[in-house]
């Protein structure tokens, strides 16, 4: 009897299941549906029952300069993800052109994970470094060599810290060419969140 050979997107499901590949993006799911019903929910209350959020982000943020706000930012997403970006987000909605302050943001998010992914292929060239760190994110590591890109993709869409998988792929040096693709992702998490916030502020 001739036994059909699975086809290699039957091979990666099994391999995915096996791995708790699905079970780990289900609690990422999870962990991120109540957080962001809460801020949705708060910001919701706030701007109809408190005070409008529109005028209060402009009143708070007149006098930083928006290049400072953006290099903060930057920081922010290259050095492990630091302040939530969804603040961010909120900002952009008060600005002058909110549509273009947002995609300034996802495009700074993104390249902060570049930024975050060579920075880890440098630690990788530093023994000591390397060690100390490679201890402090041994989880991180081992899931980005069971699944590569698969987690840099859910870094980029879920509330999960997407500067550590960055980190991370460039310390296992992580094919470049499939990084650059996965973190890519980075900006449909912008245009979702930014839909929601907005909607929130409006």
């Amino acid at each position: 009897m001739k036994v059909r050979k699975k086809s290699r997107s039957q091979l990666l499901h099994q391999y995915y299941k096996y791995t708790g590949f699905y079970s780990f993006i289900w609690q990422g799911v999870k962990s991120a549906i109540l957080p962001t019903a809460v801020i949705v929910g708060i910001l919701f209350y706030v701007n109809y029952k408190v005070i409008n959020l529109n005028e209060g982000l402009q009143q708070l943020t007149q006098n930083l300069n928006d290049f400072a706000i953006f290099g903060v930012f930057l920081a922010s997403e290259t050095i492990l993800g630091i302040i939530p970006p969804d603040i961010f987000i909120a900002w952009t909605k008060s600005t002058s052109s909110p549509l273009l302050y947002l995609a300034i943001l996802a495009i700074l998010s993104y390249i902060g994970g570049v930024l975050a992914y060579f920075i880890g292929m440098t630690i990788a060239a530093i023994p000591a470094v390397n060690n100390f760190l490679y201890g402090k994110m041994a989880r991180h590591i081992i899931n980005m060599q069971k699944w590569g890109g698969f987690l840099i993709a859910v870094g980029a869409l879920l509330p999960l810290p997407f500067a550590m998988a960055c980190l991370a792929a460039g310390m296992i040096k992580f094919s470049r060419k499939h990084f650059f693709l996965f973190a890519l992702l980075r900006f449909f998490r912008f245009i979702i969140y930014g839909f929601l916030i907005y909607s929130a502020l409006s």
